[in-house]
């Protein structure tokens, strides 16, 4: 076993993506099996969520609960807002997680921590490392047209995702060995991509358009009808953004590139299939022995 002062400390950037960031818990599955220190997290939506729980040290019971979740179990979870600013509160879900996890304050984490968030109002990122872990997430993690914007020290905030997907930024002036970074939005993966025979009006629907469709189950057909074309232009705008984040993370990186870069598919699950909790687990830690692995001793 490595000692602790010979162990590699590591700043974690971990990106946003929502459900594909579950492969954020591989990532520090593999660093921490191989005995690098993680001593900073930057992270902005789905990255500071799964970067927060990690560094209040309750990592391994999010893990455990997320594995088990259905997708009838995120469809509960979903609690829908009728304000226009979007579509889930997401109440529900930051309850759940602070049951889980407790309300902790940033202050006392016992490793750096920043969540990023964007001010769409001054086209600013907002950089979140004081005050309630959960509050800063929930800033962090308001992605367009899903949730409704957070209001944060009388600011509203949306996804840190908007202005800068992968945040390495906040680690600049880190003491630590190496700079890791975890881009959600890597290029498609066309092994993953549906064969031209399967008929998407088959395939089963998000548990978000399933909780809308049970919302308007009493009301006439036609409105039914109209709300799956509302989903359909929802589900266009996530494509549009998920291809708009990974040109801004290219950008990012290439600007201010990491020391070591780990890149999962953008089309390896979508936005909340958190249900295929395991697979991108699996996937993360893979990802991360395929960056990173060669590297073991030589640094």
């Amino acid at each position: 076993m490595t000692s602790e002062k010979s162990q590699k400390t590591v700043s974690l950037v971990l990106g946003s993506g929502g459900a594909r960031g579950l492969a954020h818990i591989g990532v520090i599955d593999w660093l921490e099996k191989n005995d690098f220190k993680i001593e900073s997290i930057s992270g902005c939506s789905i990255g500071a969520l799964v970067g927060g729980i990690y560094a209040a040290g309750k990592l391994d019971d999010f893990e455990s609960w997320v594995r088990q979740i259905t997708k009838i179990d995120v469809f509960k979870l979903l609690d829908l807002s009728w304000d226009k600013s979007g579509l889930v509160k997401g109440d529900k879900l930051f309850d759940t997680l602070r049951d889980l996890v407790g309300d902790v304050a940033i202050e006392d984490l016992p490793i750096s921590y920043t969540a990023v968030a964007t001010d769409v109002s001054v086209e600013k990122e907002v950089w979140m490392n004081s005050g309630k872990l959960f509050d800063a997430i929930r800033a962090s993690i308001s992605l367009p047209l899903l949730f409704t914007p957070f209001r944060y020290e009388g600011v509203e905030l949306i996804d840190g995702g908007v202005l800068n997907p992968v945040p390495i930024a906040p680690t600049f002036n880190d003491q630590t060995d190496l700079t890791v970074a975890v881009n959600l939005g890597g290029r498609v993966d066309k092994k993953s991509e549906p064969t031209a025979s399967e008929d998407s009006s088959e395939q089963e629907r998000s548990p978000l358009i399933e909780k809308v469709s049970s919302f308007v189950k009493g009301f006439k057909d036609s409105t039914v009808n109209n709300v799956g074309k509302d989903w359909g232009a929802y589900d266009i705008a996530n494509q549009a953004f998920d291809t708009m984040q990974g040109a801004i993370a290219r950008q990012k990186l290439a600007a201010y590139p990491a020391d070591y870069l780990i890149e999962i598919p953008r089309n390896a699950c979508g936005i909340i299939d958190f249900d295929c909790a395991a697979e991108m687990i699996e996937l993360g830690y893979k990802s991360a022995e395929e960056s990173l692995g060669k590297i073991i001793g030589e640094i």
